[in-house]
């Protein structure tokens, strides 16, 4: 035999071997890949967890229903199979979900949306069928499935999907859950942060009975949140909670726990015995502002913009919403790139009206405004970008989805282009109008008021930092 011929016979065996060991190889990757690690048991209970009221309530009767099913087996009551924990990022859906498995003292099994995201066919739908197999194994339980919008999303009719793996994973977790036995004891809790992209089949009754919105904590609930984080801290019994409570309007649990563990550190960096009520307010400008960088060196030009751009702010701020409270105004540039800020909270008993959502489009403006009336059209910074980001994304809410705009008035422009497929640049117009009127109310807004905006700027060119008591002595 010629010795290309042996060579060519040698080189198919390789191949032909290398194909053998790699399918071997992806299979036993496949099988090692089904199984997920679940956590099987929670000591969380609902007094672990601050806040969250309402959600609790509505989840306590679902313990009841796991602790003692012969109550509602007399009423031939069918227990909840599925809930659907939904809301906005760090308000305690996982813990809730932690607390009610604690509280009903069975098997928790925990697992993310993701992990049934795979680039093997059939992995996803095989996992999903593992996961309930274990659990019905189990008898009463708790199935936790964080971020389902994973495998959730609406399917190819609705534009949001276009994986068949998807669907099929999807597929299999509908059917599991039509396939639970009422008295089974066993109970499938979910999360997510979207519910509107989630699939119709999988709210329907049968499948998720209950959708529970876990909403942001009001002013009492972020003062028991506050008191639960300090008390596993070394912290001052002394400390305002109802001032801090007044401060975090729009925090999150999640943010709050963040805003302590960031006060310790404080704490910790000035060798102080315990978290003093100083801590937590300079943990707070530091979370939502950045730490001030004062040895950055001196900018004349730059101090004298920010401070007219900062003043507009605050004026303006003060002038349309007086129930709002300057916290604090400065021209100190921060870690997070700001070269100044204004920090302000909203009235505590305020609606969220149309006319608020237009003073707050002012006040975002205000800073440019500023700048332009006193430096010239020219002369305008880039300063304002963050402003102009919310300010952009305010405005598309006030006019696409909240109905407000006089021309779309009743309408969310968002439902219909998805029903009509059609593109949302038709709101662009509306928009643009809109953000046009605004800017031209602060221009006169602050023209008229030019002198008092000034001393502002000079007060701030030569403090670097004010408060809400010296703003209200020049307005």
């Amino acid at each position: 035999m010629e010795t290309y011929q042996i060579l060519a016979v040698i080189g198919v065996l390789v191949f032909i071997v290398y194909i053998f060991r790699n399918k071997r190889s992806a299979q036993k990757e496949i099988n090692s890949l089904n199984e997920i690690e679940y956590s099987s048991s929670s000591s969380m209970k609902f007094d672990d967890v601050a806040g969250n009221y309402e959600t609790k309530k509505k989840l306590k009767e679902i313990v009841d229903f796991i602790k003692n099913p012969e109550k509602y087996n007399r009423f031939n009551i069918r227990m909840p199979k599925g809930i659907l924990l939904y809301g906005v990022p760090g308000t305690g859906k996982t813990l809730m979900a932690r607390a009610l498995a604690g509280e009903a003292g069975v098997p928790f099994y925990a697992v993310s949306g993701s992990d049934f995201v795979q680039v093997y066919a059939g992995l996803g739908a095989g996992r999903i069928r593992n996961l309930f197999k274990k659990a019905r194994k189990s008898g009463k339980s708790v199935i936790f499935i964080d971020e389902i919008d994973a495998i959730g999303k609406k399917r190819m009719n609705g534009n949001l999907r276009g994986s068949d793996e998807g669907d099929r994973t999807l597929n299999a977790l509908l059917t599991e859950m039509s396939g639970f036995a009422d008295e089974s004891g066993t109970v499938v809790v979910a999360a997510t942060n979207r519910i509107d992209i989630l699939d119709p089949a999988l709210l329907r009754p049968g499948r998720f009975d209950r959708q529970i919105e876990v909403m942001l904590p009001d002013r009492n609930a972020r003062k028991d949140i506050l008191k639960l984080y300090l008390s596993k801290k070394r912290a001052k019994p002394d400390i305002d909670l109802d001032s801090i409570a007044d401060m975090t309007v729009y925090f999150s649990g999640a943010m709050i726990e963040n805003l302590i563990n960031e006060s310790a550190l404080c704490a910790v960096r000035e060798s102080s015995e315990e978290i003093n009520e100083e801590h937590i307010k300079k943990a707070y400008l530091e979370v939502l502002a950045g730490t001030e960088e004062k040895s950055r060196p001196d900018n004349s030009i730059q101090k004298t913009v920010t401070s007219y751009h900062e003043a507009g702010h605050a004026f303006v701020s003060k002038y349309l919403m007086p129930d709002n409270k300057i916290i604090r105004v400065s021209i100190i540039p921060t870690s997070k790139g700001a070269g100044g800020y204004t920090l302000s909270t909203p009235g505590s008993t305020e609606v969220v009206t149309k006319n608020r959502i237009r003073n707050q489009l002012a006040v975002l403006m205000a800073g440019r405004a500023s700048e332009e009336i006193f430096f010239g059209r020219d002369n305008i910074t880039i300063g304002a970008q963050n402003d102009i980001e919310k300010a952009t994304a305010l405005a598309v809410d006030y006019v696409a989805k909240y109905g407000m705009d006089d021309d779309s008035a009743f309408i969310n422009l968002g439902v219909l282009s998805e029903k009509l497929n059609i593109p949302l640049a038709s709101a662009e117009k509306s928009v643009k109008k809109l953000a046009a009127q605004i800017y031209e109310e602060v221009v006169k807004i602050i023209v008229s008021n030019k002198g008092k905006v000034e001393k502002i700027a000079a007060l701030l060119m030569e403090k670097e930092v004010l408060h809400e008591n010296e703003l209200i002595s020049i307005i």
